[in-house]
């Protein structure tokens, strides 16, 4: 059966998880738009349409999102960190709620949002942003995807795999099982094929998905 080709709107494509996403969805025959800051459009995957604008105002991407019938939200700050809390809450948050009200008026048939592992014992900030923006999309009545990974591995962010040992003893414990579970680590291979397939089938209400089935996504 032949796949659905969409029109895809992207805020972070340039990013470590957008770059690959574009990519992706490019080679499968999406059309793909991306929102970026002027002076950034260099870093954009070939292939995909640069708009220049401000991820933080809804009315600057609005007008932007005619045709696409799906909307992936990316921004945030990189490498999070203890540190950026107010970061967090001026970035991740007010990017997060600027695209979730746009693509409301606009009426956009799915919308993808990478969110975070919750709850957690540690990137409270972190966290709350990205629940607060789930709050949001929830009550602007968006049929959306809810991506929860924790700490996605790749180029540059391989540090964590020595954590495995960790994480393989505290799901052993009954205990510690759930919370072992709940914040897995992600690669970026997972990640992106959670993200594609996503994007391919667009569902009616809120989909959430957690760690455990972040990690068992393959590209179909």
């Amino acid at each position: 059966m032949a796949r659905e080709a969409h029109s895809v709107f992207v805020t972070g494509g340039t990013g470590f998880i957008g770059r690959r996403l574009i990519a992706s969805l490019l080679a499968r025959g999406h059309q793909v738009r991306a929102l970026l800051r002027d002076g950034s459009q260099g870093k954009l995957t070939p292939g995909a349409e640069a708009v220049v604008g401000d991820p933080l105002s809804a009315a600057c991407i609005e007008p932007h999102l005619t045709p696409a019938d799906t909307f992936v939200q990316l921004v945030g700050v990189a490498h999070p960190n203890p540190s950026k809390a107010a970061a967090f809450r001026a970035i991740d948050q007010m990017a997060g709620y600027a695209g979730a009200e746009a693509a409301a008026r606009r009426g956009v048939r799915h919308f993808v949002y990478v969110s975070v592992a919750q709850p957690a014992p540690v990137m409270k900030a972190y966290v709350a942003a990205r629940s607060a923006v789930e709050t949001r999309i929830r009550g602007l009545g968006l049929h959306a995807t809810i991506l929860r990974p924790w700490y996605v591995v790749g180029p540059g962010r391989r540090w964590p795999i020595l954590l495995q040992p960790f994480y393989a003893l505290m799901r052993l414990v009954p205990q510690t099982r759930a919370q072992a579970l709940r914040l897995g680590l992600v690669s970026d291979e997972q990640m992106n094929a959670a993200l594609v397939n996503a994007v391919e089938t667009p569902v009616e209400g809120i989909r959430l998905l957690e760690v455990p089935q972040i990690q068992q996504s393959q590209l179909r």
